[in-house]
């Protein structure tokens, strides 16, 4: 009977032993999933963070540098008044193009009639110009947020303005550059005479 108590007894120490084993290592790794949450959490060392991908200058798009002045300064935003713009509804929202352009209109730039965009599919707002009109376009971007510039081989001077979806609205005013202030040309942007790939530009009225 003595030893029949004793195997219990024993058998109870053996599973007592286990269990604690079988505590320790888990509560061992809950701490260490703790800390590990809590480094996280707190981004320390830099942890993480999540680097969000930067924004390429002008959206990935090659870019003419604004054109130097006659006296040959550095190129200035134009009066909005000189300009001559022809807003597209590149999406499927009707009436998008008409209100963008009585809305560039108010801000004094010259607006042909609003038309629509040969695809409605248009994610990005693209300001189209020809290599005559470059400070221009330069000048009809600074009112957008999120417009990309590119140039076609016109040679005239209308500027179109095709509205894409992410469009949301024109740029503060406050925010926009006065005429005859110098112009920040994108990074890595070429001198006109090195634009590549310059796509061919669709029939139009010249101006």
């Amino acid at each position: 009977m003595t030893q029949a108590n004793d195997e219990r007894a024993a058998r109870k120490q053996y599973i007592r032993r286990r269990q604690k084993v079988v505590f320790t290592i888990t509560g061992t790794i809950l701490t260490i999933a703790l800390v590990i949450s809590l480094l996280f959490f707190f981004h320390v060392g830099g942890l993480g963070n999540v680097k969000s991908a930067a924004v390429q200058p002008n959206y990935g798009q090659q870019a003419p540098c604004a054109a130097q002045e006659q006296d040959g300064s550095k190129g200035k935003y134009v009066e909005n008044r000189n300009i001559t713009v022809r807003v597209l509804n590149g999406t499927e929202f009707a009436g998008f193009a008409q209100a963008v352009s009585s809305a560039l209109q108010n801000r004094e730039f010259n607006t042909q009639a609003a038309g629509n965009y040969t695809s409605s599919k248009v994610e990005r707002t693209m300001i189209i110009f020809g290599k005559n009109a470059i400070n221009q376009a330069y000048t009809v971007n600074s009112n957008f947020t999120d417009a990309t510039m590119v140039m076609d081989d016109r040679e005239d001077m209308l500027i179109d303005v095709v509205v894409g979806a992410t469009f949301d609205n024109l740029q503060n005013q406050k925010k926009v550059p006065t005429a005859g202030k110098e112009i920040d040309s994108f990074e890595g942007c070429v001198t006109v005479d090195k634009m590549t790939d310059v796509q061919k530009a669709p029939e139009h009225d010249a101006v």
